[in-house]
């Protein structure tokens, strides 16, 4: 019910309850303490004003409830984080899936767009390098002289994968920092330059998912904006196919690799 009242994006994944539910007991939380300390304010303000305390009192408050509560609040907060943060974080690490059970995509951020580099048909990924980046022929930097290269897929700003499988995105970045975040994928995480970094997920709904760039990354950062396209195993495949069969028309007649 508070999801509701949070006004939460839709969650599509197969993680994403026990974020959910972590985000509703903070929620809570916040809200007993915005309460609590809104009630201490107030009743200060009353009990000690001027007109009822005309001299200052030096001895102070003798009690230890301030004390006590927090300790409790301490103690809520270890609880959050050793009984959902954690356990949500290892449940993450812990059961990363296999490349083989997966489909791997290769996130490449610019500013300012996203670039999506999927293995061929022949389901290796081709070498890449700086040298070879050319934005408008070669954003990826594929090696033109590498086999595995010639039948690789790459989208601009839109993001294919199919429902109820695992995915794993290689975060990355060719300039700045920026950050991949899909909010009903529940997942979000930075692309540092320099670095590839592995995240994954399972899309639970077909649909179109918005990406946004979660770090401020230059003057364009307000337009870097993309889409994860989730469709059904069998949409996915047919998409993968007739990408696949225009690429090799595009290539045999592409003297980038020739």
């Amino acid at each position: 019910m508070m999801e509701k009242w949070l006004n939460l994006p839709e969650d599509v994944s197969s993680h994403g309850a026990g974020i959910d539910e972590l985000v509703v007991w903070l929620h809570w939380l916040m809200l007993v303490l915005f309460v609590g300390w809104g009630l201490f304010y107030i009743i200060s303000l009353i009990k000690f004003r001027a007109g009822k305390n005309p001299k200052a009192d030096y001895r102070g408050v003798k009690n230890h409830y301030s004390s006590y509560i927090e300790v409790a609040v301490a103690i809520l907060e270890v609880i959050l984080l050793v009984g959902f943060s954690i356990p949500i974080w290892a449940n993450a690490v812990d059961n990363f899936p296999e490349e083989k059970e997966a489909v791997v995509v290769k996130v490449l951020a610019e500013q300012f767009a996203w670039n999506f580099h999927y293995a061929g048909t022949d389901g290796k990924f081709g070498k890449t390098d700086t040298k070879f980046m050319d934005s408008a022929t070669n954003p990826l930097g594929l090696d033109p002289n590498d086999e595995a290269a010639k039948d690789d897929l790459h989208t601009i700003n839109k993001m294919y994968v199919p429902k109820d499988k695992f995915v794993i995105a290689k975060i990355a970045s060719k300039d700045v920092i920026h950050s991949f975040g899909v909010l009903n994928l529940r997942v979000k995480q930075d692309a540092i330059p320099g670095m590839e970094i592995p995240l994954w997920f399972k899309a639970t709904k077909e649909g179109n998912f918005e990406i946004a760039c979660s770090q401020l990354c230059g003057l364009g950062h307000y337009r870097m904006r993309a889409e994860v396209v989730v469709k059904s195993e069998q949409g996915y495949n047919d998409w993968f196919t007739e990408e696949s069969k225009a690429k090799s028309e595009e290539g045999s007649a592409d003297s980038f690799w020739d």
